[in-house]
């Protein structure tokens, strides 16, 4: 295998970068909450990593994904 094509394999495609940044801002951002609200609590943490960054970032994977799939067909179209 040629090293250009394992870069490649070993690199996170663009919707999966964009749900992870969402997620993790996501959590971030709860956490915050949570501190300033003085509720800061093992539980509460593992909630906002699952809840909020859970669905944060699948929702903003499944939008990403979709973009990308609307502008290939777009680019798809115009090829012909």
């Amino acid at each position: 295998m040629k090293q250009g094509a394992r870069e490649r394999k070993s690199r996170l495609s663009g919707p999966v970068m964009v749900g992870l940044f969402f997620a993790v801002l996501a959590i971030l951002l709860t956490i915050v909450g949570l501190w300033r609200a003085q509720n800061l609590s093992l539980r509460n943490i593992l909630l906002a990593i699952a809840l909020c960054g859970g669905t944060w970032g699948l929702v903003s994977w499944a939008i990403a994904t979709a973009a990308v799939q609307v502008e290939e067909d777009v680019a798809a179209r115009k090829g012909r």
